[in-house]
């Protein structure tokens, strides 16, 4: 499309690709996709080096705007509008070098780190689902975020675009399990209770002893 010509000119291109084209609803999951989709598994947060200049981290431009990339660990909210995007991008390369997977569990955004790791919350539905960020977008005012299909799938976002809240996982959250929910660190941390003794049998005595109760 346009929006991509004009990218594949611009400095940006490493960076963004045809990331900056349309996204949403009417880009499909193809003809056959994998079965049991709403099933895959979250992203699994490992620490990964955060590059502090150069290539992805580097400052750029895209349809006359300007972003300047996180370099460091710092925790990271936002809240705003997810699109996702399917088939038009499926095996095209990402800004972070790596092909886009539309039944993986991954994500664009503008300035977050490539790669990086958000937990993406529905409020619409309290969904969540945790995804890999590696790749820049969306370029369009009051999005936030560009999810892979099997992720919009799981949050129930395929419909269109619809609000979200995104918080970070540094990889000092990774580090120290912070990121886990409470639910889970509080179960490992939670103390093995006691045994509960076992109700006393009640042996009766011999019978001479009986005789000698008499």
């Amino acid at each position: 499309n346009a929006a991509c010509a004009a990218c594949a000119v611009a400095v940006a291109v490493v960076l963004a690709g045809c990331a900056s084209g349309p996204r949403g609803g009417r880009d499909g999951p193809g003809t056959s996709p994998p079965s049991n989709l709403e099933r895959v598994p979250d992203a699994e947060p490992r620490i990964e080096p955060i590059r502090g200049s150069g290539g992805t981290s580097k400052p750029y431009t895209v349809l006359g705007r300007g972003y300047t990339p996180i370099t460091d660990d710092r925790p990271f909210r936002e809240s705003g509008l997810a699109s996702w995007y399917g088939r038009k991008f499926h095996a095209g390369s990402t800004a972070s070098g790596e092909p886009y997977d539309m039944y993986a569990m991954t994500a664009a955004h503008k300035t977050l780190p490539l790669p990086s790791y958000v937990r993406v919350r529905n409020p619409a539905n309290g969904r969540e689902a945790i995804v890999r960020v590696n790749d820049r977008g969306p370029f369009v005012d009051g999005r936030v975020i560009d999810l892979s299909y099997t992720a919009a799938l799981k949050l129930d976002l395929l419909r269109g675009v619809a609000p979200v809240e995104i918080e970070r996982i540094t990889n000092e959250d990774i580090r120290t399990g912070a990121w886990r929910r409470g639910s889970d660190t509080m179960l490992a941390a939670a103390p093995v209770p006691p045994p509960v003794p076992a109700a006393p049998v009640y042996v009766p005595p011999p019978a001479s002893a009986r005789l000698r109760a008499r």
